[in-house]
Formats: C-alpha cells, structure tokens, sequence
C-alpha cells in the first residue's frame, strides 16, 4: 500500500473493522482521513486504466525474471512492444522503480581500463614536463 493510492487505504481502513473489529471511525481519526472521504474511496469500482496498469507490471516482472534480474527498462520495453503492448519507455521505468526491479549495471569500457588513483589513463604525452617526457614517452631529448 502507498500513499498515493486511496483505494488501497479506503480498503485497509474497511479491513481493520472486519479483521480486528476497529471501528472504522477510530481508523480514519488515526490516518487523519476524513469521514467523506472514505466513503467516496470505499466502493469505488476499480477502472480500466487500474486494470491495465496491474496487467502491465504481472508482464514486466514475469520478463524480468525470466531475464534472471539482467534487463533494464529499455529491453523490457522492447519485448513488450514485440508482444504487441502500446507502452513508452517512462512508463515501463516508473512501474520497474515502483516494483523496486533494476536490471544489472554494464560496465563501459572506461570501467576496464585499469583506472590508477581515480584518473584516467595519457593517451599522448604533450603538456608533460621535459624529464617525464624522457621517461615515459621514450623522447630522445
């Protein structure tokens, strides 16, 4: 439950009353929600767009675990046009980073170049000192 979605609170606060029989008045004092409020929330009928979007994320985490965790949100993304979802990239991220799944991170090929002391490494020896350049560029100077 977040607490952007009403639904899902209007529902804990009806739950609380069957479950551990709380009036849902004491219920809603506690969470600061007002009596109109639960009412308007408590019989709502779930939409379409809900429907969807709950059908959406079953297909991004079963693609993600048949990955073994690896794909990002752009893969996932394309599998899921190629299954003939109309879906953007954004939207497959937010609901990933909602369901708390992140693909593996790859390394770049500055992640495999030996990196010394956080620096990268010369490519060409200009702007270096006469005696540097006698030792490590091989100059005949």
């Amino acid at each position: 439950m977040t607490e952007t979605d009403p639904a899902a609170l209007a529902a804990f606060i009806g739950n609380q009353r069957t479950e551990h029989h709380v009036p849902h008045r004491l219920t809603r004092q506690v969470l600061e929600m007002s009596e109109s409020w639960f009412y308007k929330w408590r019989d709502k009928p779930t939409t379409a767009r809900e429907v969807r979007r709950g059908q959406l994320a079953d297909a991004i985490r079963q693609i993600f675990e048949k990955s073994g965790g690896t794909y990002g949100s752009p893969k996932i993304w394309l599998i899921l046009v190629r299954e003939g979802w109309r879906v953007s990239v954004n939207n497959v991220a937010r609901l990933m980073a909602e369901l708390g799944l992140a693909g593996r991170k790859i390394l770049t090929g500055a992640g495999w170049t030996g990196l010394a002391n956080g620096r990268r490494p010369r490519t060409s020896c200009a702007g270096t000192s006469p005696r540097r350049l006698r030792t490590r560029c091989g100059a005949a100077t």
